[in-house]
């Protein structure tokens, strides 16, 4: 027997954009003796809902739960509206502003002249209304429209339920279609899985396959597998494109059973037909991924086709900047800063001590003094971005200009994944800098170029040899490769950092020419030979070192799992920076204690908060009452957690490589061992070697590393944008 609830509403304690709710309802009838207590009483529950109004009647099925926290609460699977039965009901429900223009005196007017059964009678046919004196037209129009929604709207979602859709889901999906939502299920279900980004094929095949007298080799499966196994794949491997055979191999793994070639053919060639999917020259594109190639690429060929900038000034100005810093350019440096002025578009590239940093500033300056701008106007029309909120505090700390994440510079809406600058509402920047390009995927940098003026100049900052974005695409090495940007290779070593032997090893790295002897000649790089099973008790015993001043140091590791993994580093590292203590507050979430004054890196972007993606902090404060909540502090920025965030953060003692793109680090460790398989290769390596600036530890076996060096095939990805800009450039 399902169990229910029945009563009324009375009150929203929390609630989510998604329909998430916490809120006490007051029990008037219930199915379940073990609830007899709540009759007449107030019980929480949580559930997802399309709507609710406080005061209302309600009926919740789901089950009673207890909550570690917060007790015995009731959780909604499904709910009902009552609709009202006493005429005192009624005029209340026709008089809750629910209605526009009806006030209560219609309301009871109505109510007398139809009696109880008003609601019926308005909804089997609204000319009934005309038997009521005073009545309009435009409220008979209201009555009877707002309470077909009103039905429809509830009907749907049971309905949606009843398939076996979660209430979250079915809200999803209601509010997408609203009264065509059955017939767009009839039609075809897996347009949910297109339409609806959280809606996922596994979900929508599991309904459909349920269905009495389904075939499991429909053309419709057939293809919604197709367009699911793409963007899985590429996304995972950050290819733009695939090849027949594969997608072929990936659809009966989606599908779980054997489907035919030319089934398989005819849905593809559909795909093709709908423009959903892009064949060219037997490479197959969703069509998101191949438009922005085709987007980035037409803009670059503009960019390079426009005619050069050119001032008789500019030797002269570009001393006055060398001046003004007290820095005495090499000639690629040199180079950079003049073509930063004459050329449209322009890719500066080098590795670590090249003096990328450098040329940022510089080029800043003579963008000012060019133009004799003010600082005001300066910063109103170069806008500095980077991928990350750590980059991005980089890039305004060396320029003393404000800097931005690329997503907060396009104003990202979290909610509906959209961003708010875009091709109908463009920036006004005349010039454009982006520092760690590397890092940029093709849809953010396609999304960028869309919300920035034709004419804008842009200039991408990056080291070709670092890893590449983790979304889609190489965007850098593309580029460069095409030959037909402008680039300029910075080589040369600045000054300061010549003798560093960290920079000698990354170019080793890159070379794939390790000399063992570079370690251990200077404490700046240190080489200690351990066995894996004694790895995590050196790193903690070298951190030990260090824990007075955890700001600067960082632990770098390939991978999370394993006995070496992130995870356990983690925990154990906890214990040497942040051991337990009466005065600190503790949490469990998810299986991990976390304490205050834990270090910890954020996992997503939360824009609203100014806080993103591997942005590092240290948690102020952990309420574990009736808040439940905890305070980190970002550099002076306190961001709030509630229980709903939680897993938008973790431990940041160890963190993985990937997460350490766009920072850098006085002191880092870097385990190193065999153990790590498949996630030992160059660019991982080199990334993590490069984000030191100061002192740097390799743990573990000169294998493993040695190995890590010569394995350069986890590079490669399947894209096409260097091609597309030679089309649109020409050879």
């Amino acid at each position: 027997m399902e169990q229910y609830i029945k009563g009324t509403f009375k009150k929203r304690i929390f609630h989510t954009d998604k329909g998430y709710v916490v809120g006490l309802f007051k029990v008037k009838e219930t199915n379940d003796e073990k609830m007899d207590f709540y009759i007449n009483h107030t019980i929480s529950f949580t559930g997802y809902f399309h709507e609710l109004t406080e005061d209302e009647n309600y009926i919740f099925y789901g089950k009673l739960v207890e909550h570690e926290k917060y007790g015995e609460q009731f959780q909604v699977e499904r709910y009902e509206r009552v609709l009202p039965e006493e005429k005192d009901s009624i005029v209340e429900f026709l008089s809750s502003g629910l209605f526009k223009g009806i006030g209560e005196k219609t309301a009871k007017n109505i109510v007398n002249c139809l009696g109880k059964d008003t609601l019926s009678i308005i909804l089997e046919n609204p000319n009934n209304l005309l038997l009521v004196p005073s009545v309009t037209k435009k409220q008979i129009t209201i009555l009877h429209n707002t309470l077909v929604e009103y039905e429809a709207s509830y009907k749907t979602v049971v309905e949606l339920n009843e398939l076996g859709f979660s209430t979250r889901d079915s809200l999803m999906i209601y509010n997408k279609y609203k009264v065509q939502t059955i017939s767009v299920i009839e039609n075809n279900i897996y347009q949910l899985m297109e339409d609806i980004e959280e809606i996922t094929f596994k979900k929508v095949d599991t309904i459909f396959l349920k269905q009495e007298d389904i075939k499991r080799d429909d053309e419709r499966r057939i293809m919604a597998s197709i367009l699911y196994t793409m963007e899985e794949v590429c996304n995972l491997y950050g290819h733009s494109y695939l090849e027949k055979e594969e997608m072929f191999s990936y659809s009966i793994r989606a599908l779980g059973n054997s489907i035919g070639q030319n089934d398989f053919d005819l849905a593809l060639e559909h795909l093709i037909k709908d423009i959903k999917v892009i064949e060219k020259d037997n490479k197959y594109y969703l069509k998101k991924f191949y438009e922005a190639e085709m987007n980035i690429a037409s803009r670059c060929g503009y960019l390079m086709r426009k005619e050069d900038n050119r001032d008789r000034n500019l030797d002269k100005i570009v001393y006055e900047v060398s001046k003004f810093f007290d820095c005495a350019y090499n000639k690629e440096q040199l180079e950079a800063i003049e073509k930063s002025f004459q050329k449209n578009i322009l890719i500066v590239t080098g590795g670590p001590g090249t003096g990328k940093t450098t040329i940022i500033k510089a080029i800043c300056e003579l963008y000012k003094q060019m133009n004799r701008l003010s600082y005001e106007s300066l910063v109103k029309e170069i806008a500095l971005l980077a991928p990350t909120g750590r980059a991005s505090k980089r890039m305004s700390e060396s320029t003393m200009l404000p800097a931005l994440t690329i997503h907060r510079f396009l104003k990202w809406n979290k909610d509906n994944n959209r961003f708010a600058v875009n091709e109908y509402a463009k920036s006004e920047a005349k010039i454009v800098i982006i520092d760690e390009f590397s890092m940029v995927d093709t849809l953010l940098f396609d999304n960028l170029l869309k919300g920035l003026l034709y004419d804008t100049k842009i200039i991408l900052v990056g080291d070709y040899n670092q890893l590449p974005s983790v979304g889609t695409g190489q965007l850098l090495k593309d580029m460069i490769e095409s030959e037909k940007i402008n680039v300029v290779k910075l080589k040369e070593l600045y000054r300061q950092q010549e003798n560093s032997n960290i920079i000698s090893l990354a170019y080793q790295i890159n070379e794939n020419n390790l000399t063992p002897t570079i370690f251990n000649k200077q404490e700046d790089l240190i080489f200690i030979p351990v066995p894996s099973i004694n790895l995590k008790q050196e790193v903690i015993e070298i951190a030990s070192l260090y824990k007075k001043n955890s700001n600067s140091f960082q632990v770098l590791a390939p991978m999370y799992k394993t006995i070496n993994g992130i995870d356990l580093l983690n925990s154990n590292l906890q214990e040497v920076f942040n051991p337990k203590a009466k005065t600190k507050k503790e949490i469990l979430i998810n299986g991990v204690l976390y304490r205050e004054k834990d270090k910890v890196i954020q996992l997503t972007n939360m824009p609203d908060e100014n806080v993103f993606n591997g942005d590092i902090g240290y948690i102020e404060s952990i309420d574990n009452g009736n808040k439940k909540e905890i305070i980190i502090d970002f550099d002076g920025n306190l961001v709030r957690y509630t229980a709903a965030n939680f897993n938008k953060f973790k431990h940041a003692y160890a963190i993985s490589i990937h997460k350490s793109q766009g920072s850098e680090f006085d002191t880092v460790i870097i385990p190193i061992v065999k153990g790590y398989g498949k996630m030992l290769y160059r660019k991982l390596i080199y990334t993590a070697v490069t984000r030191c600036k100061k002192k740097l530890y390799l743990i573990g076996e000169i294998e493993a590393l040695e190995m890590a060096i010569s394995n350069n095939d986890t590079d490669i990805r399947n894209t096409t944008l260097n091609i597309r800009i030679i089309e649109n450039i020409g050879v």
